[in-house]
This record gives structure tokens, C-alpha cells and sequence, in this order.
């Protein structure tokens, strides 16, 4: 019960920082994505030419793009990749959200805890521009909008819970120990190819796959699928879904104490 107080109270100093979090966001933003002549072009144009890659060996080079039912392996993959983008960047940022700031650390009014928040939000602008691409691909092949496009705000709210438990966790210990910047980076890596982005899950026997369903990215790539392809409400996985949530939140309140815990002592090392 104590922890939860603790949560509740560190949530709390967060939403009162609301208006600098904004600020901060688009700063961030500016500096991130608009600090050269291409900086927003290279943005887009860095995850659509790993997509075309992917594309082309697995469907055109290799010819053993996975059974999508009839929907073109380009718009199939697209609707992993976009997610996956989104995940796998904010981990990368948030986890060195502080070291990287650490000039804002040593100011006693500054409420520290922000830091990974805004890498998040710098990240999800991003984010929704390719989500917006996607959509337009979609209608462009002939794909009208269904309700079912209506739960993705669902599945984004999803990922920005996750990411931030884990922000919080990683970017507080990323200060005490460098390491881990370099454990996430292998984790991301090892993650794209275990997670079922560019090859289906029913290409592992039944009895194995939940093995790959233990993964919280999982969830949140087949969920923007069956947003936009397999039209299925998050719901129905009922089984999956109370799994991600559960672990989500657990993540979140673990990553919260862990952070608040560790602040204090960010001065003495930065």
C-alpha cells in the first residue's frame, strides 16, 4: 500500500509539471529531428528505406514473405515496422534521458522525472506522421477505414505505458551504471528478429508459441494488425491483454520507485 501512495505521489508531481513537459517536448523536437537542413526528411526516410529493404529480400529476393491472407506483404509489414519504430527509438533516447541532460539534473527545481516523458513524446510525434502514412498506404490499395481503426489510440496508449515503466527503470540505472545503455542496444537488436515484425508466428509450432507471446512488443505489433488487417477488437484476446496490462503497470510502478529512489544520488555522480 505504501508503494502505491509513493506511485500515486510521484504521478502527481508529474501531471503539476504538465505545461513544462509540454515545452520541453517540443523543444526536444526541434533539437532532435529539425537541428540540420534533412533532419526531418532523413526521420521518415530512415525507417521507410529499412521497410523497402526488408521488403525486398523477404518478397522479392528470397520470395518467403509469410502467408497475410490476401493483403499485400508491403502494407502486412508496414503495420509491424511502424510500431516497432516507435518502440525500439524510444528506448534508445529514453534510456540515456538522463546522463544526456545532465545539466538540468544539479537544478533543484527541476523536476528530473520528465526526462524519459519527453523523449517519449518527441518520439510519438514522429510516430503518428508514419502512422499517417500507413493510413494513407492502406487507402491508396483500395482498403477503406473500418471501426476497428478506432481502438488503435488504444494500442499507442498501450506502448507509452510500457515504454515509460521502462524508461524510468533504464535511464535511472543508465547513470550508475553505463552498461546498460549498451544491454539495451543488444536487447533492441535481438528483439526485432524474435518478434514476429517481417515473419508470421504461426511459423512456429503451436506448443512454442508462447514463448513469443511472452513478449510485450508482441502484443502491441499483432494489435496494430488486427487494427488495420485483421480486424479483430483488442478484447477478444482477452488472455493477452489482461497479460499486458498487468505487466505494463507492474512495470510502470516498479520503474517509478526505482527512479525516485535514485534520484537523490544523480547529482553526486553526474
Amino acid at each position: 500500500m505504501r508503494y502505491i501512495k509513493e506511485f500515486n505521489r510521484f504521478i502527481k508531481h508529474i501531471v503539476n509539471s504538465r505545461q513544462l513537459l509540454l515545452t520541453l517536448i517540443i523543444n526536444d523536437f526541434r533539437k532532435q529531428y529539425l537541428g540540420s537542413y534533412l533532419g526531418l526528411i532523413w526521420t521518415f526516410l530512415q525507417p521507410l528505406i529499412f521497410m523497402g529493404v526488408i521488403w525486398f529480400v523477404f518478397a522479392i529476393g528470397l520470395r518467403a514473405g509469410p502467408t497475410t491472407n490476401g493483403v499485400p506483404f508491403s502494407l502486412w509489414l508496414m503495420s509491424g515496422m511502424v510500431p516497432w519504430f516507435f518502440i525500439s527509438t524510444t528506448l534508445n533516447t529514453g534510456t540515456g534521458s538522463i546522463v544526456n541532460n545532465s545539466f538540468l539534473v544539479k537544478k533543484v527545481a527541476f523536476r528530473v522525472s520528465i526526462l524519459p516523458i519527453v523523449k517519449i513524446g518527441s518520439t510519438l510525434i514522429i510516430h503518428l506522421t508514419l502512422v499517417l502514412f500507413l493510413i494513407i498506404a492502406f487507402l491508396l490499395n483500395g482498403y477503406t477505414p473500418t471501426i476497428y481503426w478506432l481502438q488503435l489510440p488504444f494500442y499507442i496508449l498501450c506502448s507509452i505505458i510500457l515504454l515509460l515503466g521502462i524508461s524510468w527503470l533504464t535511464s535511472s540505472i543508465r547513470v550508475f551504471v553505463k552498461d546498460i545503455g549498451n544491454l539495451i542496444t543488444v536487447l533492441i537488436q535481438m528483439g526485432f528478429w524474435a518478434t514476429p515484425i517481417f515473419w508470421s508466428i504461426s511459423n512456429i509450432p503451436q506448443k512454442y508459441q508462447y514463448i513469443i507471446k511472452l513478449n510485450p512488443v508482441y502484443y502491441i505489433v499483432e494489435g496494430y494488425r488486427d487494427t488495420f488487417i485483421n480486424q479483430i477488437w483488442f478484447f477478444e484476446h482477452s488472455t493477452l491483454t489482461l497479460y499486458f496490462l498487468c505487466m505494463s503497470f507492474i512495470t510502470l510502478i516498479f520503474g517509478a520507485i526505482v527512479f525516485k529512489r535514485l534520484r537523490p544520488h544523480f547529482g553526486d555522480v553526474l
